[in-house]
C-alpha cells in the first residue's frame, strides 16, 4: 500500500512540477537546478551549469516553491526541508528573484506585526539574539567582537581594522576628553568603552542585557587593567542614573520598538549633560512610506533573529528626537560601510562553517547564514540602510 501511495505521489508531483517548471523557464529563465527527494531533476532555465542548486528533501516543501515568498523559502531552508548549494551571495540573490515569482496565495502581503515592548520582553529578546554563545561570535566577528557596522575608509581594510576605525571615529566625533563620563548603551563585549578609557581617558559605564556579554566584557576589562575606569553593568538603560557628558548607542536602537522612541530619547536626554553629545548608530529602512517597518529579510527575521526588531525610516528617528528635546546636528549615511561589514562577516562565517555547525548545530547555523547574507543583500539593493546621528539637547 505504501509503495502504491508513493507512486501516486510521484505521479502527481511530476504533473504539477512539470507545468510549473515550464512556466518558470519561459517567463524567468532562472539559473537554478531543482532536484527532488525521488531523484527527479529539473532545470528552471537554459544554462550550461546552474548557479544555484535546490534540493527538495521533503514533499511538504513543494507548495513553498509553487507559491514562493522570501519568508517561506528561507524558513524551508532553516528547517532543513530544502538544501541550497552555490556561492552564498548568488544563493541569496536567487532566493530574492524566486520570491518575486507569481504566487497564488495572498499570504505574502501579510503586514508586519508589531510587538508591545516591556522590560521582560526586551531582556528575553536581547538574550535570544546575543546569548547564542561567546564561542560562536568569536568565530566570525573581529578580534574585539564588535557586532555593529565597521568603517571602511578605503574599502580594503581588514575587519579588525575597520572595527577599530569605527570606534575611533565615533569617539572623535564625540570629541571625548579625559575625565569625561561616557555611557555606552548596549555595550556588547566592551570594545568601545575599553578603547574610550584606555586611549581617550574617559570614565565609562557600559550596560547590556546579555548575560554572556556582561561576563566576558567584565573579564576583558579586568584583564586590561581598566577596572578603575570602566564599569560593565547587567542593567536596563531605563534604570541608569546619573549624568554623562557623552552617550553612545551603537547597534542597539533596533531593539527599542517604534512606539518606545519618544520614551527612549527622553531617558537619554535626562542622562545627558546640558553640553553633552549623543551618537546613535542604527539600521534604517529605505522606504519612508512604510507605516510599519519591514525587516531586511522579511518577517522571517522577526521570527528567527530579532524578536520585535525595528528598522524604521530615518525620518521617524529624527522626528522622535525632536519630540524628546534633542536635535540632530550631524547625520551620516553608513550604508556602504555596513554592506562591507556584512560581506566580511558572511565570508568569515562561511570560512568557519564546520566549526560553527559543531558549536551551535545545523538549524542555528542556517539561521545566521541567512541573516547575514540576507541583510547584506538588502543593503546592496538599497532596501535597507544604516545611519549615524550626532545629537545634542535642543
Amino acid at each position: 500500500m505504501e509503495r502504491k501511495e508513493g507512486k501516486l505521489l510521484n505521479r502527481l508531483v511530476n504533473l504539477g512540477i512539470g507545468t510549473w517548471v515550464d512556466g518558470i523557464r519561459l517567463s524567468h529563465n532562472l539559473p537554478i537546478q531543482l532536484s527532488l527527494w525521488n531523484g527527479q531533476v529539473f532545470d528552471l532555465g537554459i544554462f550550461e551549469n546552474p548557479v544555484v542548486r535546490i534540493h527538495v528533501r521533503d514533499p511538504s516543501a513543494l507548495p513553498l516553491l509553487f507559491t514562493p515568498s522570501l519568508d517561506s523559502l528561507t524558513e524551508a531552508y532553516i528547517t532543513e526541508r530544502i538544501d541550497l548549494d552555490g556561492k552564498l551571495e548568488e544563493v541569496v540573490d536567487t532566493v530574492y528573484r524566486m520570491s518575486t515569482l507569481p504566487a497564488k496565495s495572498s499570504a505574502r502581503s501579510k503586514p508586519a506585526s508589531r510587538t508591545k515592548h516591556s522590560r521582560q520582553w526586551d531582556k528575553t529578546s536581547i538574550r535570544y539574539h546575543h546569548d547564542v554563545s561567546n564561542d560562536f561570535y568569536r568565530l566570525w566577528l573581529d578580534e574585539r567582537m564588535v557586532f555593529s557596522c565597521g568603517y571602511f575608509e578605503s574599502g580594503d581594510e581588514t575587519l579588525d581594522d575597520a572595527q577599530l576605525r569605527k570606534i575611533d571615529y565615533v569617539l572623535r566625533e564625540l570629541n571625548v576628553q579625559p575625565g569625561q563620563r561616557l555611557l555606552d548603551i548596549g555595550c556588547g563585549w566592551g570594545a568601545l568603552v575599553m578603547r574610550a578609557a584606555a586611549n581617550y581617558g574617559a570614565r565609562c559605564v557600559g550596560v547590556t542585557l546579555s548575560e554572556n556579554q556582561y561576563q566576558l566584557a567584565t573579564e576583558r576589562v579586568r584583564a586590561a587593567g581598566l577596572s578603575d575606569r570602566v564599569e560593565i553593568r547587567l542593567e536596563d538603560y531605563r534604570d541608569v542614573r546619573g549624568t554623562f557628558e557623552r552617550i553612545t548607542s551603537v547597534g542597539m536602537f533596533e531593539h527599542i520598538g517604534r512606539d518606545n522612541f519618544p520614551s527612549y530619547f527622553a531617558k537619554i536626554r535626562s542622562l545627558l549633560a546640558d553640553d553633552g553629545t549623543l551618537i546613535e548608530h542604527r539600521v534604517t529602512n529605505a522606504d519612508s512610506s512604510k507605516g510599519n517597518a519591514q525587516k531586511p529579510a522579511g518577517e522571517f527575521i522577526g521570527r528567527f533573529m530579532f524578536p520585535a526588531g525595528d528598522d524604521s525610516h530615518l525620518s521617524r528617528v529624527t522626528g522622535a528626537l525632536q519630540e524628546s528635546g534633542l536635535e540632530a546636528i550631524d547625520v551620516q549615511n553608513l550604508e556602504r560601510h555596513y554592506a562591507a561589514t556584512l560581506r566580511r562577516w558572511a565570508e568569515r562565517y562561511e570560512q568557519h562553517a564546520e566549526r560553527i555547525r559543531r558549536t551551535v548545530g545545523e538549524t542555528k547555523y542556517r539561521t545566521w547564514q541567512v541573516y547575514l547574507a540576507g541583510c547584506a543583500h538588502a543593503l546592496s539593493i538599497g532596501s535597507a540602510s544604516a545611519h549615524q546621528i550626532v545629537c545634542r539637547k535642543a
